[in-house]
């Protein structure tokens, strides 16, 4: 049965490589993207009791909007652990940015991380080289990565080594392997919290700062969990509210009505931890949907190309079936054998899908920022996998084909006109589906590239170009000034900032992570509160950054005590604390924590400050706490180095490190990017398979006519009569397919849209530009095979066998 199906396909070898070609294209494409969301939805997985392991976070409801944050503060997981009998451990870490040295060397380590003793058993990571049961227990003890062993001891052990973090001797008491690629964390090294009592021994409930993780008893209701949290809010946050904003216990239970606390799974984080706070960017589960559809389309779209390529070879093989037939060949024979042919195919192009994979897989890690590896396709896992899709794919592929062609009439196939038959109803659906799914992949890929541009180059509200920012400028001590004179001495340096807070960096701090209270006067219990953040400037930051003041002015220190208790408020800020106007929010005070008061004394236009998936928060920026960086506004890239000179002149205790602004924006949606050229490539790869399934329907078509257009040539029909003729039902079939796709994508780009605070708009000139190309598209595909037809000699065509 095989050999025979073998010794067809050698003889029809054109058609076979086509087959085989197509095919092989959209299984290598259909692998690709099952191992990409294959990898997505195995984070955090690698713990022993994954199932069972929850984060806290908090949300605030306020102004008609959610402030969700993903850390909670010190006290809550041990309190909650305490309270709750459902709870059975909770562990914690805070990201730690410090600089190390050893020696001479000085090296700056954003890795770090603050642990609780028991943080490495509660996610089931283990120690190569020291005692897990102790390694965190006391005071100034470290545990590193082998990456960072290698990095400091040169391939040495580094067990029992020490580090100095500032004044603290930090002594090695573990090695790790480095953490899983699929994990929503990635630290470098673990101090012990016991290393810093406050965080260690902490008694509050109030603010946040602190990833917190609770470990459930099996059975445990993860919502009954968290409904027991409504209580410890009332018993904890409450009254400290009232003892840091000096308020009454009924305005302190108002300010904190809609404080929630809440779990989050920890294998739903890396896909559904969307917060501005996450401990590294995360995927999202909307691309996993867009994704496993794209998969699924590519591989329906290369089973309908197998069927109407088989379709359109059936007036080859008419006589071949009809002679079967009368030596006695019986319908199921017939099926068996065409299955056949179709596995054998199926075959030879998963082999060549697999010989891609191996070629494409290195330029797909690069552009997808995962790391798959050759290792994955050769799990027993994904072995079954793909024998499971050859069998499925030679199935779906081929059981039309050999019922079709199986089914021809003796009589009729040895006078020659087995394949004059009716229009099929399957091959149209077949059609319409192709390009549907065509449509909408060009219609998404305009509005994803659209989306993304918006984003990039929409207007900040501040110039990110050629600023740098220099970090770490505490590191100049009482130098920091002098720094900042010499580098304004250089004609290429335009402004210079001192500020810890990049408008595109992680945005601000928060104002002790509670509510900001706008009031006239302080004894005005009817006052808007607002969840906001802060940053910490300069007199020279609004100019440096080229902001613009809308209402009211700047900081200045021409003005009593140098504007040290003003502020100035973004319009976000204005309009949820209730003003009605820039202009009346001017001179107004605004109330915080411990009683602190600020006066408004401007308003600076909205600017983002994160990404545009997020909507601008309110914003306060005020004098004082910023000595964290150095904004630069430079004329030329030359002077950087003598900016370098200028800051190892004044032996900083740290080294010089700086960034772009414009290159920090960009790696905002680097995740984005990297997105939408995945989507761009398979969904162009699968524009392509769409047209060859047409192109074999063409040739159905052709094979079935080429008489009547021999005929119609012989009467006098010019060459265009003939294409139009051949064209016309297809064109026809590819218009339904317009009025079915255009709906259904616009829906589904609306929600995907819908995600972005910031969006651009779903104009008519992209469906119009996408139904252009889609007809564009099948028309050039269509002509090819009928401008052929219609030009070949009518008198071959009318030659009877």
């Amino acid at each position: 049965m095989y050999r025979i199906a073998i010794r067809t396909l050698l003889k029809n070898r054109v058609f076979s490589l086509i087959n085989v070609i197509g095919l092989a294209v959209g299984l290598a494409c259909f692998l690709l993207i099952a191992a990409w969301l294959t990898d997505e939805l195995s984070y955090d997985r690698y713990p022993v009791n994954a199932g069972r392991i929850y984060r806290m976070g908090v949300r605030l409801a306020q102004n008609g909007g959610i402030a969700d944050y993903p850390d909670v503060d010190v006290a809550v997981g041990p309190g909650v652990r305490e309270a709750i009998s459902q709870v059975e451990a909770e562990t914690r870490v805070s990201p730690l940015t410090t600089f190390l040295k050893l020696g001479d060397q000085v090296y700056k380590e954003p890795g770090l991380a603050i642990a609780d003793s028991n943080f490495l058993s509660f996610f089931s990571i283990p120690l190569v080289a020291g005692d897990a049961r102790t390694a965190l227990t006391q005071p100034n003890s470290l545990v590193i990565t082998r990456s960072l062993e290698r990095k400091y001891f040169k391939g040495g052990s580094g067990l029992g080594q020490s580090l100095l973090m500032g004044f603290r001797q930090l002594k090695v008491t573990g090695v790790i392997d480095d953490l899983p690629a699929r994990s929503h964390f990635h630290f470098d090294g673990f101090v012990s919290v016991m290393s810093f009592p406050g965080m260690a021994h902490g008694q509050t409930w109030s603010n946040i700062g602190s990833y917190t993780y609770v470990l459930l008893r099996p059975g445990a209701d993860p919502a009954a969990v968290e409904r027991q949290f409504v209580p410890l809010v009332e018993e904890h946050v409450v009254p400290e509210t009232q003892h840091d904003m000096g308020v009454s216990l009924a305005e302190a239970r108002k300010s904190v009505e809609n404080w929630h606390f809440y779990l989050m799974p920890l294998t739903d984080i890396h896909l559904h931890g969307h917060t501005k706070y996450e401990l590294e960017a995360n995927g999202d589960i909307q691309y996993v949907y867009i994704f496993a559809c794209l998969a699924v389309f590519i591989l329906l779209l290369a089973c309908v190309n197998f069927t109407n390529l088989s379709t359109a070879s059936a007036a080859k093989r008419s006589r071949e079936i009809g002679i079967r037939k009368v030596l006695g060949s019986i319908r199921r024979t017939l099926v068996t054998q065409f299955l056949s042919e179709s596995m054998v195919l199926t075959c030879c192009a998963m082999l060549l899908a697999f010989g891609l994979v191996v070629l494409l897989l290195p330029w797909f890690d690069q552009v997808s920022g995962k790391h798959i590896g050759l290792g994955y396709f050769l799990g027993v896992r994904s072995i079954l996998f793909g024998l499971a899709v050859t069998v499925s794919v030679g199935l779906l592929a081929g059981v039309y084909p050999a019922f079709f062609l199986s089914g021809f009439g003796i009589l009729t196939v040895l006078r020659g006109s087995a394949v004059r038959s009716r229009r099929s109803p399957l091959r149209s659906t077949l059609v319409v589906f192709q390009f549907v799914v065509s449509t909408s992949l060009i219609i998404a890929t305009l509005v994803v590239y659209r989306q993304l541009y918006y984003m990039q180059h929409k207007k900040l509200g501040y110039d990110k170009e050629r600023v740098l920012f220099i970090q770490d400028a505490y590191g100049l001590g009482q130098n920091l000034y002098a720094f900042k004179q010499t580098l304004l001495s250089d004609s290429r340096v335009s402004d210079v900032s001192i500020s810890p807070d990049a408008p595109v960096d992680r945005s601000g701090s928060h104002v002790d992570g509670t509510e900001i209270y706008a009031k006239t006067n302080r004894e005005n219990e009817n006052a808007s509160e607002i969840h906001g953040n802060i940053f910490h400037v300069d007199y020279d930051y609004v100019k440096t950054m080229r902001m613009t003041i809308v209402e009211g002015r700047n900081l200045s220190r021409d003005f009593p005590s140098g504007d040290s208790t003003a502020v100035v408020i973004n319009e976000a800020a204005v309009r949820d604390l209730g003003f009605k106007s820039d202009k009346a929010a001017l001179n107004q005070f605004i109330v915080g924590s411990g009683q602190r008061q600020w006066q408004i004394v401007g308003v600076v236009q909205d600017f983002n400050y994160t990404s545009a998936r997020q909507k601008i928060a309110p914003l306060l920026m005020m004098l004082g706490y910023n000595n964290g960086g150095v904004l630069v506004r430079i004329n030329n890239a030359s002077v950087i180095d003598a900016i370098h000179r200028a800051w190892d002149g004044l032996n900083p205790r740290t080294p010089f490190s700086y960034y772009f602004l414009d290159d920090r924006f960009a790696a905002l949606y680097s995740q984005e990017q990297k997105t939408g050229q995945i989507f761009t490539l398979f969904a162009g790869i699968a524009i392509v398979i769409a047209s060859l399934g047409l192109f074999g329907l063409v040739a159905f078509t052709t094979e079935q006519r080429t008489k009547e257009i021999g005929i119609r040539k012989v009467l006098g029909a010019s060459t265009s009569r003939v294409v139009l003729l051949l064209s016309q039902e297809f064109l026809a079939l590819v218009t339904v397919a317009l009025v079915i796709a255009i709906p259904v994508t616009w829906v589904a780009m609306h929600r995907w849209l819908e995600s972005f605070a910031y969006r651009t708009g779903l104009g008519w000139w992209i469906f119009a530009l996408a139904a252009v190309a889609a007809l564009g598209l099948a028309l050039a595909t269509i002509s090819f095979r009928a401008v052929r037809a219609a030009t070949a000699n009518p008198v071959k065509s009318l030659r009877t066998e």
